[in-house]
């Protein structure tokens, strides 16, 4: 079937992702109660509740740690991060493009336990909740599980009056991929259905580049930020905020937008300038 969305949003997903509500100047930085606490509220089809360490699920199963208790390198945390781990870095969303800090890769850090809670713990039980999204001229198959594939409409529904910009946008180099992250022993977020890669003719990726572990190249981008800003208003990241760049990538993780509303943090607030 195909997703046909509308522009209504749920009033606690609006909460969750608004990006307005970030204050002027920068607030204090979330605490890690208040980190999880939005972590939940982004997800409530799936976390029931998150204390003493535990996230809880509705489906009744067994509860998953938020820290397995082992201090981590930056790159240890990319390949085998856990869920404290994945929400440790601010991401800081905007209309203004910004080059990214050594190893800032806000959500290049995942937890693969969690992620298969939220979208389904194989291939299969992923596919099953896949529907096909129209995407300029094509369609897509992406999950309708934590609400991503409606999310994805409402992108495609704020960027088809921009006729200027479907050149960057399709055709797209994929969605659903149920494979491991290039180098990683984790999974990516194609992987869950919950990913889009852009028209690769654009695309500015660090290995592509030339990177090699420890080395990375200078970043570069060539998709208008008028597309970041409009995934970003949907609960996407973008890959393009990552130190390690991959600039067609993204993908849904309204956790992380809704902390760094919180923290006030903002990507022209970094730059200083548009």
């Amino acid at each position: 079937m195909t997703i046909s969305t509308s522009r209504w949003i749920e009033p606690a997903l609006v909460a969750a992702l608004c990006l307005s509500c970030a204050p002027a100047a920068p607030a204090a930085e979330p605490d890690p109660a208040t980190r999880l606490d939005l972590l939940a509220r982004a997800y409530p089809e799936t976390i029931a509740r998150i204390g003493e360490g535990l996230i809880h699920f509705r489906d009744g199963g067994a509860p998953l740690a938020v820290d397995d208790g082992r201090s981590k390198s930056h790159a240890e945390a990319v390949a085998e991060g856990d869920v404290e781990d994945s929400l440790s870095q601010l991401y800081a969303a905007g209309a203004c493009e910004a080059a990214p800090g050594v190893d800032h890769d806000p959500g290049r850090i995942r937890s693969d336990a969690l992620m298969k809670r939220l979208y389904g713990g194989s291939a299969r039980a992923v596919e099953e909740a896949l529907v096909r999204v129209d995407w300029f001229g094509g369609t897509v198959r992406v999950t309708k599980r934590q609400g991503a594939a409606s999310a994805l409409g409402r992108v495609r529904d704020a960027l088809a009056g921009r006729p200027d910009l479907r050149r960057y946008l399709a055709p797209s180099a994929g969605t659903f991929n149920w494979r491991r992250v290039a180098g990683q022993p984790n999974l990516s977020v194609h992987s869950f259905g919950a990913a889009i890669d852009l028209n690769t003719a654009f695309a500015d990726y660090w290995i592509w580049s030339g990177g090699k572990p420890g080395r990375v190249p200078e970043y570069r981008n060539k998709y208008p930020m008028a597309i970041v800003e409009a995934f970003e208003r949907q609960g996407f990241i973008w890959g393009g905020r990552w130190y390690h760049y991959d600039t067609m990538h993204f993908e849904y993780r309204p956790e992380l937008i809704a902390i760094g509303a919180a923290a006030g943090v903002s990507a022209c607030g970094q730059q200083g300038s548009e």
